[in-house]
């Protein structure tokens, strides 16, 4: 059987104070059988959050990693770097990074082979636009995201997370 997840992208909101009393209030409440939860905050509070609440039955990721795993790209975060603090899971190829920051179909498959090199689980997001979706483009966007990541072959993709995030839904 499929595990559940249920995952939580606070994207650039709250502060320390309210990131600490939901997890807190997560980690308080009784673990739901077969339902894994995740919580991705901003990346200012995830070691802090991930050191507070360490053992919890709630997994802490990221929203992003960079193409990068060293080097001179500032304000940008590697894989490694994320796992070494505890981090577990990290978003790939979000609509918002796909479109405010205009990253391909193979930059996220790229994003998602460099998440397992770093021993984190990606969480694959893919969806398409409601304009996509009214011009019955629905398949032809799906398989062009999905395509690259299916390409890394079944070994990388064991034990991944899709989420199916129509942009249009959100």
């Amino acid at each position: 059987m499929r595990r559940k997840i249920v995952a939580g992208n606070w994207k650039l909101n709250g502060d320390r104070r309210f990131a600490h009393a939901l997890v807190a209030a997560l980690t308080e409440t009784p673990p739901l059988p077969k339902v894994e939860l995740i919580v991705l905050p901003p990346l200012p509070y995830l070691a802090e959050l991930i050191t507070a609440h360490a053992g919890a039955h709630v997994a802490l990721g990221a929203q992003n990693l960079d193409l990068h795993q060293s080097g001179a790209y500032t304000g940008e975060v590697a894989g490694a770097m994320l796992r070494d603090i505890g981090a577990e899971y990290v978003l790939v190829g979000h609509s918002e990074r796909r479109e405010l920051h205009g990253e391909s179909n193979d930059a996220v498959a790229e994003k998602f082979a460099l998440a397992r090199a770093s021993g984190l689980t990606p969480i694959f997001c893919f969806g398409e636009t409601l304009a996509q979706r009214q011009a019955n483009d629905t398949r032809t966007v799906l398989a062009a995201q999905l395509a690259p990541v299916l390409a890394l072959g079944p070994a990388q993709l064991e034990g991944a997370v899709f989420a199916y995030e129509p942009v249009w839904a959100i």
